[in-house]
């Protein structure tokens, strides 16, 4: 296992490939003494032990994190990695497929929502571009 060093650089180098570098500033210069921890956890965890991880793709990674959060119903947390999958190779018709899956495997409910989010996000973004 690398050392939490290595994997906060490695995390921090794989969340601005994914997020992108203004998403990361913004986040970065909005941190505070209370969420430093928190942030410098998902940094490291995340981001350099598992997204930095071989064996999945960043686009079968993001398909995976956009499901997840769609069950979940974590809509901010949705709304960002959806704005995010053009950074992964992940397509808008790769989300709807995704989010067809959310509809059987944790209800339409939920899916619904996240095809709102979704279009929302892929209307006004750099992802359905």
């Amino acid at each position: 296992m690398p050392d939490v060093g290595s994997r906060a650089e490695t995390g921090m180098r794989t969340r601005r490939s994914v997020l992108g570098g203004e998403h990361v500033d913004r986040a970065e210069a909005s941190k505070t003494e209370f969420d430093a921890d928190f942030q410098s956890f998902i940094t490291e965890t995340a981001w350099g032990s598992v997204w930095s991880r071989p064996g999945l793709t960043r686009r079968e990674r993001s398909l995976i994190t956009i499901a997840l959060l769609a069950a979940g119903g974590h809509a901010d947390e949705l709304a960002m990695h959806v704005r995010a999958a053009a950074n992964t190779g992940a397509s808008p018709s790769d989300i709807k497929e995704t989010l067809l899956h959310v509809a059987v495997y944790a209800g339409v409910p939920a899916a619904n929502r996240a095809f709102k989010i979704a279009k929302r996000e892929l209307e006004g973004g750099e992802v359905g571009k």
